[in-house]
């Protein structure tokens, strides 16, 4: 018995979201692929969807010849005249194959069609779905782990939490909630690859976007965002409406806002920083919190050397140097912090010249307003 093909056909199209025309296509080809295997290709087939009987049916065409030499492609005249009256020598005959002895092989060429396609088209929906969702936050269960990568249930999807996206001193088990960033989306041999980070610096970025509707309304923007992931990071924000403080709006009362962000990043400490165009005066605030003497700046080179009391220099350098390299990469131009001493020594020594370098630098948690005392370059450039 053959089977109706047309409703299974209607209902993948309907459920599954796949082309009508190319299931079709991809039928006939699969059958005629079947059958010339079945027949070693000795003979000259074509497979055509029959859309009323629902089915794919095969045909066999032969030349049309005086005298045959190849019974599997040429037809005598006198049998060919049975079959059409009107055919001529050197005509090519399309004779229906008997369905009998292929249905039983064509319908399961048509399952595996069916089953290879509907895969293809929710690989294809999967992929459509989540490439344009680079950048955002999602929520997921952890399934396993598969090398120290962890796969995260998306609910329509699994994505892959690398072990290089992972913060270190976070673990998790099988069942765990997890919140991670979208990084990227690929398509592979295998289907689509969701790739998920909690090492992100916008990762930082996106919860405060979540915790605070003034950032996601517009009126607060997070210039940049720096951070070495479990343990510190810096974010600078601005407001467009005078009315609204930044730094207020990302703390929250009684500091509820920021305190959920550090809650999702299991206790990193997180640096909330007035950006201002003034570089000078956004690298001390930055460097907070540390007291700053003087700012010496170059604009052409994009670097800066600071000048802090003796007593400010471990703490404007920071735990390891985490505190300037963190401003460094927040206002993006290279910092070199001298203490007062060292840098009367280096004046008196006429090494007054010497180029600014990145140095390292740790701890910041409050952010007070640059000293009056500072001093800026009047070359400096807002």
């Amino acid at each position: 018995m053959v089977v109706n093909l047309n409703h299974v056909i209607d209902q993948v199209v309907k459920d599954k979201g796949v082309d009508r025309a190319v299931l079709v296509e991809a039928l006939e080809s699969a059958v005629l692929s079947a059958a010339n295997k079945k027949f070693r290709n000795t003979r000259d087939l074509e497979a055509h969807y029959n859309t009323e009987r629902g089915e794919v049916e095969l045909f066999e065409f032969v030349t049309v010849v005086d005298e045959v030499q190849d019974s599997y492609k040429e037809i005598d005249l006198d049998e060919a005249r049975e079959i059409d009256p009107d055919v001529e020598c050197g005509d090519s005959l399309g004779m229906k194959m008997e369905s009998g002895s292929f249905s039983r092989i064509a319908a399961q060429t048509a399952k595996q069609v069916i089953i290879q396609k509907v895969r293809e088209a929710e690989r294809e929906g999967i992929y459509n779905e989540f490439k344009d969702r680079v950048g955002e936050l999602v929520n997921g269960i952890v399934r396993r782990y598969e090398r120290g990568d962890l796969i995260v249930d998306l609910g329509r999807a699994e994505a892959l939490l690398p072990h290089r996206e992972q913060v270190p001193r976070e673990n998790y088990r099988q069942s765990d909630r997890v919140r991670a960033y979208i990084s990227d989306v690929r398509m592979s041999p295998k289907g689509p690859q969701i790739i998920l980070s909690r090492t992100h610096p916008n990762l930082v970025i996106e919860l405060f976007r979540t915790e605070v509707p003034e950032i996601a309304e517009g009126i607060v923007d997070i210039v940049s965002c720096s951070r070495e992931p479990g343990s510190r990071a810096k974010i600078a924000v601005v407001s467009h409406d005078p009315d609204v403080d930044p730094v207020g709006a990302c703390v929250g009362m009684r500091g509820s806002r920021v305190q959920n962000v550090v809650s999702e990043l299991r206790g990193e400490k997180i640096d909330i920083i007035p950006w201002t165009p003034d570089m000078a005066r956004f690298a001390c605030a930055a460097l907070a919190p540390a007291d700053v003497a003087r700012v010496y700046v170059d604009n052409e080179e994009q670097a800066m050397e600071i000048i802090v009391p003796d007593d400010q220099l471990s703490l404007a350098i920071g735990k390891k140097g985490q505190n300037v390299r963190l401003a460094a990469r927040l206002i993006g131009w290279k910092i070199d912090i001298k203490s007062e001493t060292r840098a009367a020594e280096i004046e008196k020594e006429g090494l007054t010249d010497e180029a600014p370098g990145e140095e390292s630098s740790e701890e910041a948690d409050c952010l007070p307003e640059p000293s009056a005392d500072m001093v800026i370059d009047e070359e400096q450039q807002s």
